[in-house]
C-alpha cells in the first residue's frame, strides 16, 4: 500500500501521444475518458489523495509456465486469469477498507477502483512508491516483481505522499526481446495492436493472419515479458485462495477445450475474468492455437467438428487452422 496526491504531471500528455499513434487499437474507452484518467479530482470530485494497493495473484503450485508454453498440445492462460475474477476480489477488499476509513476518520469518504474505471493505475502506484514502470509498461517492484493486481481508493482524506521509486530496469531489454509479436516497440512504449493479450482479449474481430503463428498456444493473454523479467525472481505467492487454479486451466489440453459447448464455457468459467470475452472469441482463440499444434488425427477432428458448429468469425479461424494441417 502507498499514498500519493492527485497531480499526475505529464502522464496525460504521454497518454495523448500514445492515443495519437493509434496504439490503443479498438480500446476506444481509452480515448473517450482520457482527461478523467489524468485528473483523479475530476473522476471523483473531492479527491485529494489516492491510496494505491498491490495484491499478488500467483497461485500455489500451478503447472510451470514455460513448460506449458513449450507444449503445443496444451492451452496457455495468463497467470492472472487462472482463478477467480480479480475485479470482484479486489473491489470487495477495497470497499471494506474505504468503509473503515470513513468510519475512523470522521466521514472522509472514498471511491474504490479495481481496473473498473478510467484510472492511471501504474502512474498512481508509481507515485505512491509501490514500484516503477518497467520497459514492458507494467509496474515493477524490487521485492515482488510484477505478478500483482493494482487497486485504488480515491479519498477526500489528506494523506502524506510516499516517495516514488527509482527506475531499476537499467540496460536490460529481456522483455522487449522476448515479445513474440514485437509489441514493445520501444522501451516503455507498447503498441497494443500487436500485443497477444490485446489480440486474444480486447480485440473483437478476426486476429490478423500475420500474428497467428506467433500466438502459439496462448488462448487468453500472454506473460512472456513478465516471465523473463529478472525482478520476478522475487515474485510472491498469493495467500488469497480465490486465485487458486480452477478447471485445470494451467495445464488443460487444447483439443478438450475445443469441444466445450457454450453452456460448459459459461458454467466452468463462472466467476472468471475469462468469461468477459464470450464464447465466440474463446473459440476463435482456441482455433488459432490448434492451428499451431502438431498435426494429429484428434486435432484435425476437433477442428472439423467445430467447423460445422461455429459462427462465421470462428469458422474463418478454423479454416486457417485446418489449412496448417492439411497442406
Amino acid at each position: 500500500m502507498g499514498f500519493s496526491g492527485v497531480d499526475l504531471g505529464e502522464a496525460g500528455l504521454r497518454l495523448a501521444g500514445w492515443l495519437d499513434k493509434g496504439f490503443h487499437g479498438e480500446m476506444h474507452y481509452m480515448a473517450k475518458h482520457a482527461e478523467l484518467r489524468s485528473k483523479p479530482e475530476l473522476l471523483h470530485p473531492g479527491t485529494v489523495s489516492v491510496i494505491s494497493v498491490a495484491m499478488s495473484y500467483l497461485a500455489e503450485n500451478p503447472a510451470e509456465a514455460w513448460g506449458v508454453l513449450d507444449d503445443p498440445v496444451k492451452a496457455y492462460v495468463s497467470r492472472y486469469a487462472l482463478g477467480r475474477d480479480y475485479h470482484k476480489v479486489l473491489r470487495k477488499r477495497l470497499k471494506m477498507l474505504a468503509d473503515r476509513i470513513e468510519k475512523e476518520c470522521g466521514g472522509k469518504e472514498g471511491r474504490v477502483f479495481a481496473d473498473s474505471a478510467p484510472v492511471m493505475e501504474v502512474e498512481l502506484a508509481g507515485n505512491a512508491g509501490l514500484g516503477w514502470r518497467g520497459k514492458h509498461t507494467l509496474l515493477l517492484n524490487r521485492q515482488s516483481g510484477s505478478f500483482f493486481f493494482l487497486g485504488e481508493i480515491y479519498t477526500s482524506l489528506a494523506l502524506a505522499s510516499d516517495a516514488p521509486h527509482e527506475n531499476h530496469c537499467g540496460s536490460c531489454t529481456k522483455c522487449i526481446d522476448v515479445c513474440p509479436t514485437g509489441a514493445i516497440v520501444a522501451p516503455y512504449l507498447l503498441d497494443a495492436r500487436r500485443c497477444i493479450s490485446y489480440l486474444t482479449i480486447e480485440h473483437h474481430g478476426a486476429i490478423p493472419v500475420e500474428f497467428r503463428k506467433a500466438i502459439g498456444n496462448r488462448i487468453y493473454g500472454c506473460d512472456d515479458c513478465q516471465l523473463v523479467c529478472p525482478w520476478n525472481r522475487f515474485a510472491k505467492l498469493s495467500p488469497e485462495s480465490d486465485f487458486a487454479v480452477r478447471n485445470d486451466l494451467d495445464r488443460i489440453d487444447l483439443v478438450a477445450l475445443s469441444y466445450w459447448s457454450e453452456e460448459e464455457f459459461n458454467a466452468k468459467l463462472e466467476g472468471s475474468a475469462i468469461r468477459r470475452i464470450g464464447y465466440e472469441r474463446w473459440l476463435r482463440n482456441v482455433a488459432v492455437a490448434l492451428g499451431n499444434s502438431p498435426s494429429s488425427e484428434s486435432v484435425v477432428s476437433a477442428l472439423k467438428f467445430r467447423l460445422s458448429h461455429a459462427p462465421e468469425l470462428v469458422r474463418e479461424h478454423v479454416l486457417w487452422a485446418l489449412a496448417q494441417h492439411l497442406r
